[in-house]
């Protein structure tokens, strides 16, 4: 049996997965290559702001001997990239933690926050434009056209402080903007990392109750400012659809308008699901200033302190960590895609 006869007996999703994983590879070493150089180049040596201005030349040589910053960049990269494949990120100079183990603690904050705030990105942006298209001239098509211009244009910092204005300081329906549960209220025992799911799993409801207010004000923040983009993308596409030959052909058969929706939403899917995919990996990043309004205590926080700092292993570690979580989700999207659209031969 011939090598190809084998490969198209093999189920699509398989062939799709096998297709990109080898490019991974490749992708993780440029990422930890460029990063490390990049990070080289920052102003600031992390000897000499852990050991202050008063300290002796001997002791800054002396720490940057401890530290690894005595030898030649290539000699740091090489130790790097070791320490990387035996799952070592290095040791924080902010935290004394291993860099590792910061991010385990605090990856599950930002994905909770990325996750809510994409689930209701999507569910917001298709049903605002599906609308906005079924039926022209409503009030979802006005919404759509006037929050389709805005939305670009509203930094996502200044959306959290309005929110926190109106929403907590003004009318007192949010909880306060400060972590992610009520210091009166112990988080649910770890199984997940994310508040909401291992409060559902332990029967705490106390704890999902103040962990999905504390979600509240980051998430609809995130939503505000992202939903536009998708709309505008899914109620272009979806248009197109809409007035195709098979959905003139499909409403002149009798099928009912449900049942031409869903069939028209699902050949709109490719496009859509692409820009949803760009989202996400565009979540991670502005999660940074998200986190640092309400105190979020996730990577962005993580980030923003390495970089004030020059904690080299950490903010190595966190742009290695946010690598990884972009490119498994452009490899998600890619199988997506290619599921959604069976015309794509693999």
């Amino acid at each position: 049996m011939s090598f190809s006869t084998t490969w198209r007996r093999l189920p699509r999703t398989l062939r799709i997965v096998l297709t990109r994983l080898p490019m991974v590879v490749p992708q993780m070493l440029g990422v930890i290559f460029v990063t490390f150089m990049l990070v080289r180049l920052l102003p600031g040596d992390p000897a000499l702001l852990m050991l202050g201005n008063m300290a002796t030349p001997e002791s800054i040589a002396n720490l940057r001997e401890q530290l690894g910053l005595d030898g030649s960049l290539w000699q740091q990269f090489v130790h790097y990239v070791g320490g990387v494949l035996q799952g070592d990120l290095g040791v924080s100079l902010f935290t004394s933690n291993p860099v590792a183990v910061d991010l385990m603690e605090r990856a599950p904050a930002t994905l909770e926050l990325i996750f809510y705030a994409m689930i209701l990105t999507i569910l917001i942006a298709v049903a605002v434009a599906v609308l906005a298209v079924v039926r022209p001239g409503g009030i979802a098509d006005y919404i759509s056209r006037f929050y389709g211009m805005a939305a670009g244009a509203i930094p996502d910092f200044w959306v959290g402080l309005l929110l926190i204005f109106f929403l907590f300081s003004t009318l007192g329906i949010a909880a306060a903007p400060f972590g992610r549960i009520d210091p009166m209220v112990s988080p649910p025992p770890a199984v997940t990392g994310f508040y909401t799911f291992d409060a559902v799993i332990a029967g705490d409801f106390a704890a999902l109750k103040s962990a999905a207010g504390r979600l509240l004000l980051p998430v609809l923040t995130l939503t505000i400012v992202n939903a536009g983009a998708l709309m505008k993308m899914t109620k272009t596409t979806f248009a197109e659809i809409w007035r195709s030959d098979f959905i003139r052909h499909q409403r002149a058969s009798g099928l009912s308008q449900t049942r031409i929706v869903r069939n028209a939403l699902r050949n709109s899917l490719p496009p859509v699901i692409t820009l949803v995919g760009f989202l996400i990996g565009f979540l991670l990043g502005a999660a940074v200033l998200v986190e640092t309004i309400f105190s979020w205590g996730g990577l962005g926080q993580y980030a923003v302190q390495a970089v004030t700092y020059s904690d080299y292993p950490a903010l190595q570690g966190f742009v290695l960590v946010a690598a990884v979580f972009i490119l498994v989700v452009y490899l998600i999207v890619d199988i997506l895609y290619e599921l959604a659209d069976p015309r794509i031969q693999v």
